[in-house]
């Protein structure tokens, strides 16, 4: 039966060797400040989310990396250049109402002035970029909306010099992944009007790292019944848990808590599928309000993930599918030469030691161009089988980064 309660996170640091950069006092943990139609945004957001790592965990058998958030920066950027049936089908994608446009772009400005102040402890940054072939201009009231309310850069590229435009993309990329990803494109296509690029980056301390000497070598069981050996780490701490008769959740927080890594284990005879299916019937919310804080002896995989995948037949099977049809796509509020999405493409990675966590996305869209115009009790929780992991901010419970381990 699932645990009711809202817990939130706070490192706990011995007074007598607190440094002062180290004070709690220093760094407080404080909500982000949304109106309440940009809260409703928030959870329609989250059940994308989730929607979104389903169609993720179906369509691959390797471990993966994606970040919820940044695509949906991306597709907000793409719904601005959208109008009619196409900017329907992408807000009941995102899961938000046709008439929701303007309540997006608040919620997405307010999470770029907020999301990297809320802990000295993490690093976190939001960028957003639109490439343009030059000669083929973007509206003037497109530009002015994103401009505002998703900070993004307009360059004009001449995108027949491959190798100049190539370097000032990637760099862009490597740049604002700090290094992370240093390339998404092998080539410019001289058929695409604009690329538009979300950038998200992420570093941080766990609240209480794990201990480096009691790192060690752990057999790992995959799905499928083959045995490896995972580098595990391993500790004991207070933590928030809940679980139900599909998985068994522990949330380990970063820094101030404002931000945590939700870790998913399937109950026994249970698979990872099944833990997706029901996290996204039960709703992320109702699981982070179920969440009780109980000693919890820790085993986690030290791992890294890189991640690459295309997206057009997902996001068609998600709702929008108009978006990527050359005769029917309207994105005419973007520029009179916009055709369609030529494609929509996520490339992420993660690393997870005993320190913290270092993860960067980056989403990008191609534009076509139309050239016709309970308390006491100890928990074990041994992560030692596929998981899957959320990273989320506290007082929202937006969706940073989501992802599977398996050890492959």
């Amino acid at each position: 039966m699932r645990k009711l309660a809202i817990i939130t996170i706070l490192g706990v640091l011995a007074v007598s060797c607190v440094k002062p950069d180290d004070d709690p006092k220093n760094n407080p943990l404080n909500p982000i400040e949304l109106s309440t139609k940009s809260v409703e945004l928030v959870q329609k957001g989250d059940t994308f989310g989730l929607a979104f790592l389903e169609q993720i965990n179906a369509a691959t058998n390797k471990d993966y990396v994606i970040s919820p958030l940044s695509m949906q920066f991306l597709l907000g950027m793409v719904l601005n250049g959208a109008q009619g049936e196409t900017a329907t089908q992408i807000c009941n994608v995102l899961g938000y109402g046709a008439d929701d446009v303007a309540s997006v772009n608040d919620f997405c400005l307010s999470m770029l002035q907020q999301l990297h102040l809320l802990d000295k402890k993490t690093k976190l940054s939001l960028a957003n970029a639109i490439f343009v072939d030059d000669g083929w201009p973007l509206n003037d009231s497109y530009k002015k909306t994103v401009g505002q309310y998703y900070m993004a850069e307009v360059s004009n590229l001449d995108f027949s010099d491959n190798e100049g435009s190539l370097k000032a993309i990637n760099g862009w990329c490597s740049k604002n992944t700090n290094g992370l990803i240093p390339k998404v494109l092998d080539e410019v296509n001289s058929d695409i009007l604009a690329y538009l690029i979300n950038a998200l980056y992420f570093k941080s301390q766990w609240t209480d790292k794990f201990p480096t000497n009691a790192t060690a070598p752990e057999p790992f069981t995959a799905e499928d019944g083959t045995k490896s050996t995972v580098s595990m780490m391993k500790q004991t701490h207070q933590m928030t848990y809940t679980e139900d008769n599909i998985f068994r959740a522990v949330r380990v927080p970063y820094g101030n808590g404002a931000f945590s890594m939700t870790v998913f284990l399937p109950q026994q005879g249970h698979k990872l599928a099944e833990v997706v299916s029901d996290l996204k019937k039960t709703g992320w919310h109702a699981v982070r309000e179920g969440m009780r804080s109980y000693e919890v002896d820790l085993w986690l995989p030290k791992f890294e993930t890189k991640y690459h995948i295309r997206l057009n037949d997902i996001l068609s099977e998600m709702g929008m599918p108009l978006a990527f049809d050359r005769t029917s796509a309207d994105f005419t509020a973007m520029s009179p030469y916009a055709l369609c999405l030529s494609f929509v493409q996520q490339d992420a990675i993660i690393k997870v030691d005993e320190e913290g966590a270092e993860a960067a996305a980056i989403s990008m869209a191609g534009m076509e161009k139309c050239t016709s115009a309970g308390p006491g009790e100890t928990v074990v929780f041994h992560a030692d089988q596929p998981f899957l992991y959320l990273i989320s901010e506290a007082s929202t419970g937006a969706i940073l980064f989501a992802g599977r381990f398996g050890a492959k």
